[in-house]
């Protein structure tokens, strides 16, 4: 273990009392709300923007931007239709931001109260847990292993207190505070176990004082990334086609104003305007609904990588077992007898601190009233490092004596077992650990003598009902379980073998030498953690290693843990999972924070994020689509009729329409991937370019329908061309939401479904009753939507084709990569007649 001395300046503990006016027994509940009135919640002031100003800022930016210039020159050249539908555009894409993003901060706050910091804190005398942000200054807390701090407070008493608090002093090491010494808001407690009586809170602490706080969005993902370059690329397609445009209105003597007005519409139409609010709707939609599966999403974007993760690191005890252990038959030695060794067992525990071993242990007991005749003086919880656990006991005689119980080898170590003695509880240790049982090793100590080994204790923890349907249905995600262990190999290869999970466990000594760099590992180690089934006698330390070593051989890992030495693991992973119960540290490092036992629920969470990543993979295409189909079709009308086929009001029209269908994407349902989901830009592109040119194609096949044989004049074409338009599109989302036909179940969402047929509506009765757009015979209004209604099937059947292109199962390339497996392996088929 790696400490430093105490880096801040011991107090009087009498002195700090007086001055925080209360006693070591801490405030009464009156005082504390007293107090809590007068200093106000323990928690950082928050930033709060005013609602009209965030209303006001959706009217900033280059998109409004391009609207309201749209606006302006409408109104310089006085066509105030045109004015009236952009202001409602501007309004409506304002208001639907305004509205998301309320809605996912809402969802935001909520969860982030689900994982609001706890404190234990002595008030009227007992010790009880209460919200962080309550403290106030002269309480008294208790401080153990994996708590974060949550004010700065002054120890009082206890041994000592090893925190972690680099990220507040940049102290590389963890220190060491004692009885008058200062711990920080912030950090985090390592090892031992004290009182405090808190000095400061929110603001006025160290890290309120000195951090500089930064509001940023995070990291972006991978996924958004994606959804941005797409954003990027259409709009510079779109630019360029309205240079296009705009070079040969000049060229034809068009008004520049009227041209400039139609260029900026059309942009608007064109380029993804609903993306952020889409964006928003989905993320904060799908952290809801994982909630309510009892997964709580800390950092949104986890949800894209949840849904591309390959293999899912588990520890055992509390996830893939039931954490309830159950005393075996004891194993004596120097003990009396089976009661006398579960008794110094129980002597080497402390009932308030909650932990199920010693919990298992203290039950155990025949009488629980025999630990009445005897007095804890002192106590040195478990920590990882150590192994074990020491108290020193007083008797009714008054005469003391010191127990430990820890692993079997650590205690051992201590004691001078004679070869014969060490030989039987090694034989023990091993016949336990092939059960599947856990064993601790008790010893006694009395006076100035040296330690005895009392006996050996075995423990039981079984496997969770749900544990093994739960990794079969993993698996059949394309999910690789692996175990991760502090156990002894043998016990986790049982439980493993019991799991189906496989027997090659490997202990994670074989991996990582005790000087190696565990974020550098040679390729075979790499190779070998790749196709171990699990890792026995893990350090915290080789978690980090493991999920560095498979990151680099190119997968998405998931890990699970408890503990604040799992936060490094729990940060590095793709997939960071505190597990229900975790410490406040691994809770915070944590992507995904489990408030139900077992793997279950992060079978669940993976469904619903790939349910998600099809949804925004849906709207990708879609709306690659829409644009190659609006910005080609009217540009190259224009170069070839020479007339606009839509108004400026009509494309307007067309992103109002467009808009509230897609928002509806959030809630669709959608085909579950048996396989972890990675972006492919190659098949979104390849399939939105094909739906985009059939629609050109249909469109112009409308156009010259409309012209050529039915004689309409120019007004009327463009409300036939408008239709069509709307129509199409709104259809085009339901071929494009899916891999399989278009009737074909997972079936449309109720809000998809009528939002849609709302919206085709309207631009129905607009073109059938003439609002805002000429109106159009009642009978070619029927034409538009049988012919929009025949092009839906020839969509859907050019998707299939593009599907089964892309995943090389149409029959000519069977054929083909038959052929050339031949060529490479001619011989094949004569090994294979042998």
């Amino acid at each position: 273990m790696a400490d430093t001395t105490a880096t801040s300046p011991q107090t009087n503990v009498d002195d700090i009392l007086k001055e925080m006016e209360t006693t070591p027994a801490g405030l009464s509940a009156d005082e504390a709300s007293n107090r809590l009135a007068k200093y106000g919640p323990n928690a950082l002031p928050e930033k709060k923007v005013n609602p009209l100003l965030r209303l006001l800022s959706y009217f900033w930016g280059p998109i409004p931007w391009m609207i309201e210039a749209a606006a302006v020159l409408s109104a310089v050249v006085k066509h105030w239709a045109d004015l009236t539908i952009i202001l409602v555009l501007l309004i409506f894409n304002a208001a639907i931001g305004f509205f998301e993003e309320h809605k996912a901060a809402g969802a935001l706050a909520a969860l982030k109260n689900q994982l609001a910091l706890m404190a234990r804190a002595y008030r009227d005398g007992k010790l009880v847990q209460i919200a962080a942000d309550t403290l106030v200054p002269g309480d008294v807390i208790r401080l153990r292993l994996g708590d974060v701090v949550p004010a700065d407070a002054c120890c009082l008493s206890g041994d000592y207190l090893s925190v972690d608090q680099a990220a507040l002093t940049g102290e590389s090491l963890p220190v060491t505070k004692k009885v008058g010494d200062t711990v920080y808001s912030g950090s985090v407690a390592k090892q031992g176990e004290m009182t405090a009586v808190v000095t400061a809170t929110g603001a006025n602490t160290f890290f309120g004082k000195t951090a500089k706080l930064v509001s940023s969005a995070g990291s972006v993902s991978h996924f958004q990334k994606a959804v941005m370059t797409i954003g990027d690329y259409l709009i510079y397609l779109t630019l360029a086609l309205v240079a296009v445009l705009i070079l040969v209105g000049l060229d034809r003597g068009e008004k520049v104003l009227d041209l400039v007005q139609f260029a900026l519409i059309l942009t608007v139409a064109a380029i993804p305007v609903a993306m952020p609010a889409v964006l928003s709707v989905t993320m904060a939609v799908g952290a809801l609904a994982l909630s309510r599966l009892k997964a709580i999403v800390s950092r949104l974007e986890a949800i894209e990588e949840m849904a591309g993760m390959d293999i899912l690191c588990s520890d055992k005890t509390g996830t893939l077992t039931q954490n309830k252990l159950t005393l075996g038959e004891p194993l004596v030695f120097a003990a009396k007898d089976a009661a006398d060794l579960i008794l110094t067992g129980a002597l080497a525990s402390k009932a308030e601190d909650n932990d199920v071993i010693d919990l298992a242990i203290i039950h155990s007991l025949a009488d629980p009233k025999s630990l009445d005749a005897y007095k804890q003086t002192a106590f040195t919880p478990f920590d990882p490092v150590g192994k074990r656990t020491e108290a020193t006991v007083a008797d009714a005689s008054g005469a003391t004596f010191a127990v430990t119980k820890g692993a079997p080898q650590v205690v051992m170590g201590l004691c001078a077992l004679s070869k014969d003695d060490a030989a039987k509880a090694d034989a023990a240790i091993e016949a336990l650990a092939a059960k599947g049982s856990r064993t601790l090793g008790v010893a006694r100590k009395d006076g100035e003598g040296g330690w005895t080994f009392s006996g050996i204790l075995p423990l039981s923890d079984p496997p969770r009902e749900d544990s093994a349907t739960t990794i079969a249905k993993a698996k059949e995600h394309g999910i690789a379980v692996k175990m991760v262990t502090g156990d002894n190999t043998a016990i986790g290869r049982e439980i493993s073998r019991q799991l189906g999970l496989g027997v090659n466990m490997i202990p994670a000594g074989e991996f990582f030498a005790a000087d190696a760099d565990v974020s550098r590992l040679p390729g075979d180690v790499e190779r070998r953690i790749e196709e171990a089934d699990g890792f026995a006698q893990v350090f915290p330390e080789h978690k980090y290693g493991i999920v560095r070593a498979l990151q680099d051989r190119g997968h998405l890992v998931g890990m699970t843990g408890d503990g604040v030495n799992d936060a490094p693991a729990l940060k590095q992973a793709d997939v960071g999972i505190a597990v229900s119960g975790a410490t406040d540290a691994a809770r915070a490092a944590a992507d995904l924070v489990l408030t139900a036992p077992g793997l279950s629920v992060i079978v669940s969470a993976v469904e619903y994020a790939r349910r998600i990543f099809e949804r925004m993979n849906s709207y990708a295409i879609y709306r690659i689509t829409e644009t190659i189909r609006i910005m080609f079709f009217v540009v190259l009308a224009i170069l070839v009729y020479n007339f606009y086929p839509i108004t400026a009001v009509m494309i307007i029209l067309l992103a109002l329409l467009n808009d509230v269908p897609i928002m509806t994407i959030a809630y669709d349902n959608t085909y579950l991937d048996p396989n972890p989901v990675r972006w492919d830009m190659r098949r979104v592109l390849t399939l939105s370019t094909v739906l985009g040119t059939i629609g050109v194609i249909e469109t112009f096949g409308l156009l010259i329908l409309a012209k050529t044989y039915l004689k309409l004049d120019l007004a009327q074409i463009q409300s036939f061309v408008f239709l069509k338009l709307a129509v199409a599109g709104h259809l085009t989302l339901f071929v494009a939401r899916t891999r399989k036909p278009f009737w074909a179940s997972p079936y449309p969402a109720p809000a998809m479904i009528w939002s849609a047929v709302a919206t085709k509506a309207l631009a129905t009765a607009c073109v059938g009753l003439g609002w805002f757009v000429a109106a159009v015979p009642w009978e070619y209004v029927g034409l538009i939507w049988g012919y929009c209604l025949v092009w839906l099937f020839i969509e859907d059947w050019a998707k299939l084709v593009v599907y089964e292109h892309l995943a090389l199962e149409r029959p000519h390339h069977k054929r083909f990569l038959g052929r050339v497996n031949r060529l490479l392996h001619p011989h094949a088929a004569r090994m294979a007649a042998r």
